[in-house]
């Protein structure tokens, strides 16, 4: 048997490379194999901190009788949905036709040219009612092939056709104030009164969720609903989804945040970082802050995608059993290990929260680790053309493809980043990358080669979506001069998805927070000094604004000169003895420069 996953560049397919299965990773060769052999592809979808993943590779995969029934029926595909994002989001969408319970590990079945027709999560090596044994599930689909084949392949086209009409979507108008403080009123009914959050077992952190909660029009509009966010952090922090070092855990199984799922994620520690920030949660932020770069941090710079929920105690794999244990107790364990992949927007996402709070925090070691992501990604996470990808592994960058997502969370991180620093070169960096997915990028080539609609990127879930991270990063350029262009593409993203937005505002939380922004007049303060630790830098990093600039002169001329309006005439002094400078600004009108911390107001 050829081992080809042994050399990927993906932990998830390592861990695999020892199974009795002949998987083949994504790529043209499974495709051309089933066309060969006429039969189904098997396309296991998973990822490295995946608990169930572990569990159904070590009863079915590893297992030699299994291994060979299902060697002889189909062509075992192996995927990383780390990797191939966009994969995973157009087999589980295709899945949704076959089963209601979604999740990973994700196997569907489809045809050779890799139309689904059949699909579930988790199965286990004997039967447990209501699920079948996963041996029963590969002798059913291989009587479906052989014995009724044109109603499977009529059942694949009827949800690739399904699929691809559902990508469409209707503009409408932007949501008002109003609409959009109903919205978040409508989330705000969810909370567990007693516990806090949104809804019952199992329990999320929910960031994109709590981001709309705590946007200045919903402080404003629907006090209530930003309360509800508080409350969410406060009693998430002080419960078993935190752990003592500070990290969050994926989700809690409790409806009262207890008995976590163990893994962590960059993505739910970044974004709640920045969550903390809002609700100026010090602790909070600073032990976010000290997970991200203490655990996740990897040599040369970048970020880990994730820290896995098992981990070897006395022998056998645990899953939880390290962080059960006192941190006091941990010193002589092997801790969880780290999936070492360098995810371009997930690291996008880790910029821009210790880029934001390290200046807000006055702490310069987070701003520099930062930079110093941003600085491996945009080296290591790219082609031989330049061109972004999805992702690297041990400085090695993998052949997948970046996804919008991944350009537009990276831009914003870069903006992020142009903030803290006084450094205009991020804010070009990050411009460029906004134009790039502003203009559209080619999605999965072997899942266009084949005709398979990819799912459309448009709900807000453990992070943004595409449309939203674009539309995000757009009002982003906007706010700091780069034109009214870039308010429009944010603009045209809210519109075209608006009315889906306030029909179901808890999975498209990212989106209406842009809405809101859109409806607001941005506050932005660009304080001018020689002294970016003095008292008026100082006084604007505690204000309420969308925009918070600390620059020189020297550093004001440059972003004015790279065309962010915001900047021009802030640069030289028009008095000699004006030292420093602060400018109030809200919607680009700027009020008379202040120089006392007094003057500058925290509030909006």
């Amino acid at each position: 048997m050829t081992n080809r996953l042994a050399d990927t560049l993906s932990p998830y397919l390592r861990a695999h490379a020892d199974n009795p299965v002949d998987w083949y990773p994504w790529g043209p060769e499974a495709f051309a194999e089933a066309q060969r052999r006429d039969v189904p592809l098997m396309i296991s979808i998973g990822y490295s901190t995946c608990h169930w993943c572990h569990v159904m590779a070590r009863e079915s995969f590893a297992d030699p009788e299994t291994a060979a029934l299902i060697d002889r029926d189909f062509v075992a595909v192996k995927v990383d949905r780390e990797e191939h994002p966009e994969v995973d989001s157009a087999y589980m969408a295709a899945a949704s036709a076959f089963t209601q319970n979604l999740g990973w590990p994700l196997t569907v079945f489809t045809t050779p040219r890799g139309r689904a027709f059949y699909a579930g999560t988790y199965w286990p090596p004997e039967a447990r009612p209501p699920m079948p044994a996963f041996r029963d599930v590969l002798a059913a689909v291989h009587e479906a092939w052989t014995v009724r084949r044109g109603q499977a392949e009529e059942s694949a086209d009827a949800v690739a056709d399904a699929l691809a009409r559902a990508a469409t979507s209707t503009p409408s108008d932007l949501p008002d104030v109003a609409a959009i403080a109903a919205a978040a009123g409508a989330i705000a009914a969810r909370e567990d009164p007693q516990f806090a959050g949104f809804g019952g077992a199992p329990k999320f952190p929910v960031a994109t969720t709590l981001g709309l909660l705590q946007a200045p029009l919903v402080r404003r509009e629907a006090a209530d609903a930003a309360a509800a966010a508080e409350r969410a952090l406060a009693a998430m922090a002080a419960s078993d989804l935190r752990d003592a070092d500070g990290g969050f855990f994926r989700y809690a199984t409790q409806r009262d945040w207890t008995v976590p799922h163990y893994e962590r994620m960059l993505t739910d520690n970044a974004q709640l970082l920045l969550v903390a920030l809002d609700a100026d949660d010090e602790p909070t932020v600073r032990g976010l802050a000290g997970f991200l770069l203490d655990t996740l941090r990897l040599d040369g710079g970048g970020f880990g995608a994730a820290q896995d929920s098992e981990s070897w105690i006395d022998g056998a794999r645990s899953e939880g059993g390290y962080y059960l244990r006192p941190v006091s107790a941990r010193a002589g364990l092997e801790p969880p290990s780290v999936d070492g992949k360098v995810i371009t927007g997930w690291n996008g996402l880790a910029i821009a929260a210790l880029a934001t709070a390290g200046a807000v925090h006055a702490e310069p070691s987070w701003v520099r680790a930062a930079q110093e992501a941003a600085e491996y990604v945009l080296r290591v996470n790219t082609d031989s053309a330049g061109r972004l990808v999805r992702a690297s592994l041990d400085g090695a960058a993998s052949d997948a493809v970046a996804t919008t997502a991944d350009v537009a969370l990276l831009a914003e991180g870069l903006f992020a980043l142009a903030l803290a620093t006084g450094q205009a070169a991020w804010a070009v960096f990050a411009r460029d990358l906004l134009d790039t997915a502003i203009e559209g990028l080619d999605g999965d080539p072997l899942l266009a080669a084949h005709g398979i609609a990819a799912a459309p990127d448009q709900t807000d879930g453990d992070l943004p979506s595409g449309t939203a991270a674009v539309a995000q990063a757009a009002l982003t350029a906007w706010r700091l001069g780069a034109g009214e262009r870039y308010r429009e593409a944010a603009a045209e993203r809210v519109r075209g998805h608006a009315a889906s937005a306030l029909a179901q505002p808890f999975a498209h939380g990212s989106l209406l927070r842009v809405a809101a922004g859109l409806v607001d007049a941005p506050r932005q303060l660009v304080v001018v000094t020689p002294s970016p630790s003095g008292a008026l830098a100082a006084a604007a990093r505690r204000s309420d604004a969308d925009v918070i600039s600390i620059v020189t002169p020297s550093q004001a001329e440059a972003f004015a000169d790279a065309g962010f309006t915001l900047f021009e005439g802030k640069g030289a002094p028009a008095e000699a003895n004006a030292a420093e400078r602060a400018f109030d600004c809200r919607g680009f009108v700027c009020r008379l420069p202040v120089s006392d911390p007094g003057e500058i107001s925290r509030a909006r």
